[in-house]
């Protein structure tokens, strides 16, 4: 899916679950260039990051802005990280550092960024596997060297545990400090990169989190629109589903950039707005109910009419001639 930056959804592609996204994003870049946009920034989360990706992003003039993984075997990643500098702070819980790398051919920008709250949540959720992994290693040295391998193994296959496990020469368990070190480095922090020389760190920063813009968009897609199950089989009809789902999101964030309120919301209030039936010795209307000043407001700020207060009049037969 691919968003304004006000989250409002302008197209949309559809492809067979077994396709994979580095080639996807290509393919997307070619169909957008159709378009003549003059300038187009790309982000992208870690799954795109690769070079080869990069570099076809940056043709005609492209740029782009992409997370990178902070425990990958980038050596720009690693060399960003590692350089001394200040965190300024942009908003109530984003910090930011920018450090720029020119390799002599390649110059890329790269965006630190740290959330103070998720640090301390990252702390806390390492200091209990500490705290965890202290007591399964906990007499450990007393145990022959067939038992402590099966527990080292199955330490092992435990992904948060073994981050912070290692072996002594002699083969003891221990906690390994230096991971522990390396992980509090990190505590609360992403790293982003970017091929734009215009835009400053801030809006690279605040850039890259218009990706929850699309997510979001899909998380309706899913839920409030109710896109699966899908039931159909031919490719067209899956297709037409899914189009006509996005048109309905369209109209969605439509409504929610006028009104300045959530779809939830504005529905909510809509729905109180009923048609009754009423049937008499005058005959059958079809009158509905008085509109709230919060309905009155949506409409006007919409730009709709009103519905009507009576949809339908039908008097009672006359009554039949009395013979005389």
């Amino acid at each position: 899916m691919a968003v304004t930056r006000t989250g409002i959804p302008i197209r949309v592609w559809c492809w067979p679950g077994n396709q994979s996204e580095q080639e996807l994003i290509r393919q997307v870049k070619d169909d957008l260039r159709e378009w003549k946009l003059s300038r187009v920034v790309w982000v992208a989360d870690r799954g795109f990051q690769s070079a080869e990706n990069r570099r076809y992003l940056q043709r005609c003039g492209g740029h782009y802005i992409v997370g990178e993984k902070l425990r990958g075997e980038s050596k720009e990643a690693a060399a960003a990280l590692a350089r001394q500098g200040r965190y300024r702070t942009v908003a109530g819980n984003l910090q930011i550092k920018e450090v720029v790398l020119d390799d002599g051919t390649m110059r890329d920008r790269f965006v630190i960024c740290r959330n103070p709250e998720q640090a301390q949540r990252d702390q806390h959720v390492r200091d209990e596997l500490i705290a965890q992994l202290k007591t399964q290693i906990a007499g450990s040295d007393k145990l022959n060297v067939d038992d402590r391998a099966k527990l080292h193994a199955r330490l092992k296959t435990k992904r948060g545990l073994a981050r912070f496990l290692r072996t002594t020469s002699t083969g003891l368990l221990r906690i390994d400090r230096g991971a522990v070190s390396a992980e509090e480095h990190l505590d609360g922090k992403y790293l982003l990169r970017s091929s734009d020389p215009t835009l400053s760190a801030e809006d690279i920063a605040l850039g890259y989190k218009q990706l929850l813009q699309v997510e979001r968009g899909w998380r309706d897609l899913k839920s409030t629109l109710d896109l699966r199950p899908v039931y159909h089989r031919r490719e067209d009809r899956i297709r037409a589903h899914v189009l006509l789902c996005w048109l309905a999101l369209l109209l969605i964030r439509i409504i929610e950039h006028e009104t300045s309120d959530t779809w939830r919301n504005v529905r909510n209030e809509l729905q109180r707005l009923h048609l009754g039936t009423f049937t008499g010795p005058a005959g059958t209307c079809q009158q509905r109910t008085e509109l709230t000043t919060r309905q009155r407001d949506l409409l006007r700020t919409l730009k709709l009419l009103e519905p009507a207060r009576f949809t339908r009049l039908d008097p009672a037969p006359a009554p039949a001639a009395q013979a005389t």
